[in-house]
């Protein structure tokens, strides 16, 4: 009996144009239907002026702060040289990082240096031989 109520259920939903009947499903054998459920063959009716014509405005997100100095890093052989310049009115708290390329060469990471409004700092850093790789983090200040 479940297998054919269930192969009409998935037929209906199937078929183009096929239509649901509000409550008939809903309906005990009982005859008395559930709690908020339509008797059979009522119709559900909408006042349109119950409807919202658009969705409520959702805020928007807060704009992101403006943030953090602009540095160039700059590598010569061994030695690393980052400028940084601050252009936001907010300190940033600038470190250098230095990646050497030999297994035996220890990587560097600089102490934090205060970069203010308008302000500008020069970083150093080096390896004993070659540099793999080099970049300059960045925290609020």
């Amino acid at each position: 009996m479940s297998l054919l109520v269930t192969s009409v259920a998935l037929a209906a939903l199937l078929i183009p144009g096929a239509v649901a009947i509000p409550g008939a499903a809903a309906q005990p054998a009982g005859g008395e239907p559930a709690p908020g459920v339509p008797a059979k063959g009522d119709v559900a009716v909408v006042d349109p002026a119950e409807i919202p014509a658009e969705p409520p405005a959702q805020s928007a997100p807060p704009a992101r702060e403006l943030f953090g100095a602009d540095c160039d890093t700059v590598i010569e052989a061994s030695q690393v040289t980052a400028y940084c310049q601050n252009r936001f009115p907010r300190t940033d708290l600038v470190r250098l990082h230095v990646e050497c390329d030999q297994w035996w060469d220890i990587d560097g990471d600089g102490a934090a240096v205060a970069v203010g409004p308008a302000g500008r700092v020069e970083l150093d850093g080096r390896c004993w031989k070659e540099v793999r790789s080099a970049w300059v983090s960045h925290e609020p200040g």
